[in-house]
């Protein structure tokens, strides 16, 4: 039985940051496409701060185009925007640790708001980067976010957000592969009750204001669903 550090940091203690959360999900509702569901992987039991839950795992990746996604070998009605793979509408268990890994293999630059440079909302605060566990990476390095959230409801909150650092500019493709050698990250968050969620990436990466818009906006690409089940 795995064992996970026993604490969990509080998310949304920097109220800057948890401002520009709620005003990035209000621009959710752009016209998407979210075929398919992934559904996390329950794999045994793991000890937590709120003491023995269902383990559930779950594998992502960050792209540089729409080639590699849920939008097909041809990259759908826009294969030059950044996307997120394998779907963008994502299931995982109620009352249960959650395990995701992220294959970054995107370019990036400098976060607009730091906040999110930071790990929030995971146990014990920390990510792993290509086997390191770090609590933040390189605020003019990142590459996407991957940041979960909710306007305020009746259902259980949860706020996770992870930077994804990106990768160098000039890297080439890995042998036999359209893309270089990923970045490799892993975290952890526990759930609660049942419960519907949108994430989205907060590096802005689409376009139109402050480049919130195009892909960083639009469900199946850079923005999904989590649906606590």
């Amino acid at each position: 039985m795995p064992t996970i550090g026993v604490y969990l940091r509080a998310s949304g203690v920097v109220a800057a940051g948890v401002l520009v959360v709620v005003l990035a999900g209000t621009a959710l509702a752009r016209a998407g496409t979210t075929p398919g569901l992934l559904n996390a992987t329950i794999k045994g039991t793991a000890q937590t701060p709120v003491g023995v839950l269902p383990h559930a795992f779950m594998e992502l990746a960050t792209y540089p185009d729409s080639l590699a996604g849920e939008h097909g070998p041809g990259g759908g009605s826009q294969p030059d925007w950044v996307s997120y793979g394998p779907t963008t509408n994502l299931s995982v268990p109620a009352h249960s640790l959650v395990t995701i890994t992220i294959k970054q293999y995107d370019s990036g630059g400098t976060i607009t708001n730091p906040y999110f440079a930071t790990v929030h909302g995971t146990v014990d605060g920390t990510e792993t980067v290509n086997g390191k566990t770090v609590t933040d990476v390189n605020s003019d390095a990142v590459g996407h976010t991957f940041t979960v959230h909710a306007l305020p409801t009746n259902q259980d909150p949860l706020f996770v957000s992870v930077p994804l650092p990106a990768l160098p500019d000039n890297a080439k493709p890995a042998a036999g592969s359209n893309y270089p050698n990923p970045n490799v990250v892993t975290f952890s968050f526990v759930t609660g009750g049942p419960g519907n969620y949108v994430w989205n990436c907060e590096y802005p990466c689409g376009d139109g204001y402050v480049a919130f818009g195009g892909a960083m906006s639009t469900r199946g690409y850079m923005s999904g669903t989590l649906t606590v089940a």
